[in-house]
């Protein structure tokens, strides 16, 4: 018996938190023992606070800063929190804008606080931690009008009277506020035009695509923020950088191996070393190669390499918004291979673009539109091969297993002020979040820490309780059956009699099969019993509720799920 109990627990879903109430507004909709057990981490886009929950949907810890997030949180080996954050700045004004990149202890004391922001420069989007203990910056540069056209850009491209190509900045700390850049890369030291022979940075286009057209844009207008790069990430045996431009719906590959003044310089793009482009994939037509049907990335967000030891490890998973895609807009993960050599250089293809022609994996929602995420969002995969994803605008994450099965949902329950209350309607957009990461329970940065869970995030209504043993705590709740069961087994539930009962049971599509209500009392107790003898095998979820004759106001709820094997 125990052998097919354990089989059953692996191969059927049990549901946690089933569409039993369509009030359900927050937190936690849907935890499958097929989903990786771990933390998540996220930081609301619009309030002061990072929170770590447990796949429960319980609040396991919390940070709290005196400004919100430019974008990305992540947590450090040592437990401390890496946040990007936003400064003030009228000279920089666009989505993602930062300026500041702060640590923080366990305790949310600020134990680095780094600012990167001026009338020239700001920080904005992302930041990584490198295994050397620096950590690598996305900031924008300021390059006047009379600049960029000197440069080749078309006048006509220059709508805000101004450009802001990005570059990238490695910092080394060196006290509580301060830190020394010691390594940069600059796209504005890749340029190529076509426009103007007379004018810097003259060439064919489509002969260099390890060089970044200059008058491509992606964005509607032609904005300064031409490049909008908006995520960073390291790979150390490459010792490679990849970044994501969504206005180029691209993905770019640079050496890290350089120093600054070799980051400045070209190489051709031949050599798999320099500070020119060594591989871009997503849209060919940014260095007018393809045609439409080549484009495979419609806006792009969260590009990493996925770690080595990871289904696919290796490879390349992004995070495709999906605007403007030929078909409808709809939004899509998207893994890919890159044509790579050990030596860490890149091919291109025989139709002189870079490959793949084809993705590794692809997820899409059912039906595709969905999901549909215009803008932020991101993708990680993990260690049991489940991918975990963030529908940014909407708040939502969700996690599905490599066959595409649903196994893990949460919403945000965080707005601008702070935790709503369950049931209550959001405004659009109002708990949106950037990106998420889930750490394992053995992650280093948890030893010695507190993770013990403090109930959901979310508030409930005055006089409203829920919880997994609310109804026990408050009401001295007896269930008095084995779980597993069988067909032999009478279920019973033993409740206090100054209250009204409520017991209704469903099935894994939320089909509600059995409703017990107020049954027979004895000794002061509610009795209610199901007979299962004409149920098929398979896992149930039931929901009992309770309200106190003496304060009709007042209610709990608690739902459980059990398992019946013939």
């Amino acid at each position: 018996m125990k052998s097919r109990i354990g089989f059953l627990f692996v191969c059927m879903i049990l549901l946690t938190k089933p569409g039993l109430s369509q009030s359900q507004t927050v937190g936690l909709f849907l935890n499958t023992p097929a989903s990786y057990d771990g933390y998540t981490l996220f930081s609301p886009m619009n309030y002061v606070k990072s929170y770590l929950i447990n796949n429960a949907g319980s609040k396991v810890h919390t940070w709290t800063s005196a400004e919100t997030p430019a974008l990305s949180t992540y947590l450090l080996d040592n437990g401390n929190l890496l946040r990007t954050e936003k400064l003030e700045n009228n000279y920089f004004v666009s989505g993602g804008s930062g300026g500041r990149i702060k640590i923080l202890n366990w305790d949310s004391r600020v134990v680095w606080n780094y600012i990167y922001s001026s009338d020239s420069y700001q920080l904005h989007h992302d930041a990584r931690m490198l295994p050397n203990g620096n950590i690598l910056m996305i900031a924008w540069e300021k390059k006047s009008a009379s600049e960029a056209i000197a440069a080749g850009r078309n006048p006509s491209l220059l709508l805000e009277n101004e450009l802001w190509p990005d570059h990238l900045i490695e910092v080394k700390p060196t006290d509580s506020i301060s830190g020394t850049i010691v390594w940069q890369w600059r796209v504005w030291d890749h340029v190529i035009q076509d426009f103007d022979s007379s004018k810097q940075n003259y060439g064919v286009v489509k002969d260099h695509p390890e060089l970044i057209n200059l008058n491509f844009f992606g964005l509607p207008g032609g904005p300064a923020d031409w490049n909008h790069v908006n995520a960073v990430d390291y790979n150390q045996s490459l010792d490679q950088i990849l970044i994501s431009s969504n206005a180029f719906k691209e993905i770019w590959i640079i050496d890290h191996s350089t120093t600054t003044a070799q980051a400045a310089g070209h190489t051709g793009g031949k050599s798999g070393r320099g500070g020119d482009i060594l591989y871009r994939w997503g849209n060919p037509r940014a260095y007018k190669k393809g045609t439409t049907a080549d484009q495979k990335l419609f806006g792009v967000h969260d590009a990493k390499w996925i770690k080595a030891v990871h289904r696919g490890g290796g490879n390349i998973i992004m995070f495709n918004n999906g605007q403007g895609r030929t078909g409808g807009n709809y939004s899509s993960i998207e893994e890919i291979k890159p044509p790579v050599d050990s030596t860490g250089k890149y091919s291109l293809s025989a139709s002189g673009f870079y490959g793949p022609d084809q993705t590794v994996w692809t997820y899409t929602a059912q039906p595709p539109k969905s999901l549909f995420a215009q803008n932020i969002s991101g993708a990680t995969r993990m260690a049991n091969g489940n991918t975990l994803i963030c529908d940014g605008p909407k708040g939502t994450f969700f996690e599905v297993d490599p066959n595409d099965s649903l196994v893990w949902k949460y919403i945000s329950p965080v707005t601008s002020t702070g935790a709503i209350i369950q049931y209550q309607q959001m405004s659009l957009e109002a708990n949106i979040v950037y990106n998420i990461s889930r750490y394992p329970s053995d992650f280093p940065g948890f030893a010695g820490k507190d993770l013990k869970p403090t109930g959901p995030i979310e508030l409930y209504p005055s006089g409203v309780e829920r919880g997994e043993n609310q109804l026990a705590l408050n009401y001295g709740l007896s269930q008095n059956y084995p779980n597993p069961f069988n067909p032999s087994t009478t279920l019973s539930y033993s409740l206090p009699t100054d209250s009204r009962v409520k017991i209704e049971i469903f099935n894994l599509l939320g089909q509600q099969i059995a409703e017990l209500a107020n049954g027979e009392q004895s000794a002061g107790w509610h009795r209610l019993e199901w007979n299962v003898s004409g149920a098929a095998s398979g896992i149930f979820i039931y929901r009992m509720t309770a309200v106190p004759t003496n304060d009709p106001h007042k209610r709990f709820v608690q739902a459980k799920k059990m398992m019946l094997l013939r």
